[in-house]
């Protein structure tokens, strides 16, 4: 077997970060509306609402509008797209305006105490040890995650891992990233990933039939997610992704 380029997804594959999500997502909604009432703990229904979650801004929205006493979550999980227009509509915010807001958010916090907002993330159990293992193997591997570069850059430091390359949402969709790298790499492209969208957008972007594609069991899954993969997306479990890659599935 031709050694692949192993390319991971960043939360919800190698790192839970739930508790840094909320605090940040909350931190940057009260910073825009300060008046609104919500709780230092994540509650129930944001853990929901992460696994339709796709861009950081979308944890800010969501924070929001969990703000709402009025709030139908089961009506916004049944139709996170209309919902999420809606809410963008309802309080007068834009894409582009949450996202920066989270990020410069994130930067404050950094420079005031990294050590503090490192603290809020946390490996899954087992993920350093494999990636470390891999060059054993053969294979490299990068990362390619809808969070700022710099930001996961600076929680794979502090873990000792030294990915091939860091892809952030700056570079672009995911579908468009993993186009430029079946083009510039020779090598065979595996793609690890927690959320079931993302992969099947892959899956039916031209130019990337040949990209084998993995839902891992461990991340941020909503109900059903693991049921009828569609061909050509495999289900890994943690036993699995320990062992050699010639025995994933």
């Amino acid at each position: 077997m031709t050694a692949p380029l192993l390319v991971f997804d960043f939360d919800g594959v190698l790192v839970d970060g739930m508790a840094e999500y909320w605090w940040s997502a909350r931190a940057t909604a009260l910073a825009l509306r300060p008046e609104r009432q919500l709780s230092p703990t994540a509650p129930p229904g944001f853990q929901q609402l992460r696994p339709l979650i796709h861009k950081g801004w979308e944890m800010v929205l969501a924070a929001l509008e969990l703000s709402r006493p009025d709030l139908d979550l089961d009506a916004y999980l049944s139709d996170y797209p209309g919902h999420l227009r809606a809410a963008l509509a309802r309080w007068q915010l834009e894409p582009d305006q949450l996202q920066e807001g989270l990020e410069q958010l994130r930067r404050e916090a950094i420079h005031q105490d990294p050590q503090a907002w490192l603290a809020l993330h946390r490996p899954y159990p087992g993920v350093p040890e494999r990636l470390a293992a891999l060059a054993a193997e053969g294979s490299d591997w990068l990362v390619l995650t809808t969070k700022g570069g710099a930001f996961a850059q600076q929680l794979l430091e502090a873990y000792g891992l030294q990915p091939l390359a860091v892809y952030g949402h700056e570079q672009g969709s995911k579908p468009e990233v993993l186009r430029r790298l079946v083009l510039e790499q020779a090598q065979p492209l595996w793609f690890v990933e927690d959320r079931r969208p993302t992969l099947e957008a892959v899956r039916q972007t031209p130019g990337l039939e040949a990209v084998r594609c993995f839902l891992v069991s461990w991340g941020y899954l909503g109900p059903g997610d693991t049921e009828q993969l569609p061909a050509g997306i495999q289900l890994l479990h943690p036993s699995q992704f320990s062992q050699p890659l010639a025995d994933w599935p």
